[in-house]
């Protein structure tokens, strides 16, 4: 028999937010102890993946470390002697562990300046906008820039250069708090790979940008040359910086367009967003679906992207793409199940909340982002350990 949902079963919400913060927390552990971390990692059974995943990471690591300039060799050392000690101690390493992949990212990014010009390959100048031509029938940035206005630089300016560095920590907040466990190792490493991907795709393919073209027409272009602020630098002038210039005119990879990182960090915060918190807010009789500002807030970046100068629409599709990728690959079989049952619980609790039968099997009263208690063996852990493996002195005791 099917009953209705008791409107006073719900807690508040503020109380909700506080528990599951309080239960996020919970999680975390706060012991300094490296034996821990060296036997975990003793127990731990590397798969084909695991080799294949690390032993990359480890190449690219030590590619960036090699080539770079600048703090000189012996002071380098002391970014991997860090890394290493921050993984030994758990505190440190249930955050820098997940957060690996952008840490590589990073660490290439900013190492990309010291690659050897008689290294790297021909820079694309033609390529983009001939293909954005050929595809969509015109330049869609160079028709997007015909009309400037100072209030169209700042509505650009909003997601380009301000809301797009502080995006990735909030939807990891949110997505640690609230998402199943393990969710935010996911969304790390879907965020970490993906720019790495794309970084690494604009060494292979450098290919210039719209802002190029405007001020040295279909000239070949060579390694010596600053970046660009493009747009931007209208945003330091009205507001008496020189942020964006200094920033820009200094960039690791200048010719870099292709993809667009932006618009993939974008498109990647708005797909965890959609797939973790596909909230519903009352309004009235109706109810308003919160995607449809999570997709508002990508296409609003995708548009900066060409009125700023900085990306061909082929490279916001680029970017599109590679996030959509980095998401489903980096999806794990136990958030898809978590997922699941969240997502048909809350269909029931709609049908209750329409009056319309419901199985009582499921409970419908719990807020629907209210983390669940789950094993804490699960893969939340550092390592996804073996008790099997584990020396009879350090197994896990009743």
């Amino acid at each position: 028999m099917s009953t209705p949902l008791p409107s006073s079963s719900r807690e508040p919400v503020l109380a909700q937010v506080f528990s599951a913060v309080k239960a996020a927390v919970g999680r975390l552990t706060f012991s300094i102890s490296p034996r821990e971390n060296i036997e975990k990692f003793r127990a731990y059974r590397w798969s084909r993946l695991d080799k294949l995943k690390y032993g990359t990471m480890f190449v690219i690591a030590l590619f960036s470390i090699v080539v770079m300039g600048t703090p000189s060799f012996p002071s380098k050392l002391l970014i991997p002697a860090l890394y290493i000690v921050a993984l030994l101690i758990p505190l440190t390493s249930q955050l820098i562990l997940p957060a690996s992949p952008i840490l590589l990212w990073l660490l290439l990014f900013y190492s990309c300046r010291f690659i050897d010009v008689s290294a790297r390959p021909h820079i694309w100048v033609s390529v983009l906008p001939t293909l954005e031509t050929i595809w969509y029938g015109a330049s869609i940035s160079d028709i997007l820039t015909r009309f400037g206005h100072p209030l169209l630089d700042v509505l650009a300016w909003i997601p380009y250069g301000v809301v797009h560095f502080a995006a990735p920590f909030f939807v990891a907040a949110l997505v640690f708090v609230f998402a199943p466990e393990s969710s935010v190792k996911m969304f790390a490493s879907a965020f970490g790979f993906m720019n790495l991907a794309g970084v690494l795709i604009q060494i292979a393919f450098p290919s210039a940008p719209p802002w190029y073209e405007l001020r040295e027409g279909l000239t070949p272009a060579n390694y010596g040359m600053r970046g660009s602020p493009a747009g931007l630098a209208r945003i330091d002038a009205l507001f008496g910086g020189f942020v964006y210039t200094m920033g820009f005119s200094g960039a690791p990879v200048v010719f870099g367009a292709f993809p667009s990182l932006h618009a993939a960090c974008a498109t990647c915060e708005a797909l965890f967003l959609s797939y973790f918190f596909p909230i519903k807010l009352p309004l009235g009789r109706w109810r308003l679906d919160t995607r449809i500002f999570y997709w508002m807030y990508t296409f609003w970046l995708y548009w900066s992207t060409m009125y700023l100068m900085h990306h061909y629409l082929i490279d916001l599709v680029a970017g599109g793409c590679l996030a959509t990728m980095s998401f489903y690959l980096c999806r794990s079989e136990t958030v898809r199940e978590a997922m699941e049952d969240r997502v048909a619980a809350m269909e029931r609790e709609e049908r209750a909340r329409l009056g319309e039968p419901v199985d009582d099997a499921l409970p419908l009263y719990h807020f629907p982002f209210k983390p669940e208690r789950q094993d804490p063996s699960s893969d939340d852990a550092i390592f996804t350990i073996d008790e099997e493996a584990l020396p009879h002195d350090t197994a896990p005791h009743s």
